[in-house]
């Protein structure tokens, strides 16, 4: 497979991933903090049946075609892909370990009621949420150093 298809299906994963995160932080997370309590834990409860398999997915493509440009390159742009691969894992890891925990928790609030801890839960998801946006985005924008680093192919004239 031609290592430019590689490099473009890495950049395109990881910049839908940085996107995704990206909003969350931005956007989803002030609109929880600013609707009331039970509101937001019935919306992040049915949000996260969505993201479920297409975040997984979004990880895993991102990991894996960041992984094979790693495989693929020599120096410093195995280096730089390589990098980019172990960030995208780390996203993932913080999403597994920390963020999908709190998302069960946050499902059964959703039909029972909060603990008097949630504030401190609630802010420990959002911990974990911006690591893990900083790490999509960090692999993203290695990825595009990567892009922009390496020469572009000869374009014949055809004069």
């Amino acid at each position: 497979m031609n290592i430019r298809v590689i490099q473009g299906l890495a950049l395109f994963a990881t910049g839908l991933l940085t996107g995704a995160f990206g909003y969350g932080a931005a956007n989803l997370v002030p609109t929880f903090n600013a609707v009331p309590l039970d509101m937001r834990l019935s919306f992040h409860a049915e949000l996260m049946k969505m993201n479920g398999i297409t975040m997984q997915a979004a990880m895993a493509v991102s990991t894996l075609s960041s992984l094979a440009l790693a495989l693929l390159t020599r120096g410093r742009a195995r280096l730089i892909a390589g990098t980019a691969a172990l960030l995208t894992l780390a996203s993932f890891l913080i999403t597994r370990l920390g963020n999908v925990p709190i998302n069960g928790r946050i499902k059964e609030w959703a039909l029972t009621a909060a603990p008097a801890d949630h504030a401190e839960i609630l802010r420990r998801w959002e911990l974990f949420n911006n690591l893990r946006t900083l790490t999509a985005l960090t692999a993203f924008v290695l990825l595009i150093v990567l892009c922009l680093w390496q020469p572009a192919p000869a374009v014949q004239n055809r004069a």
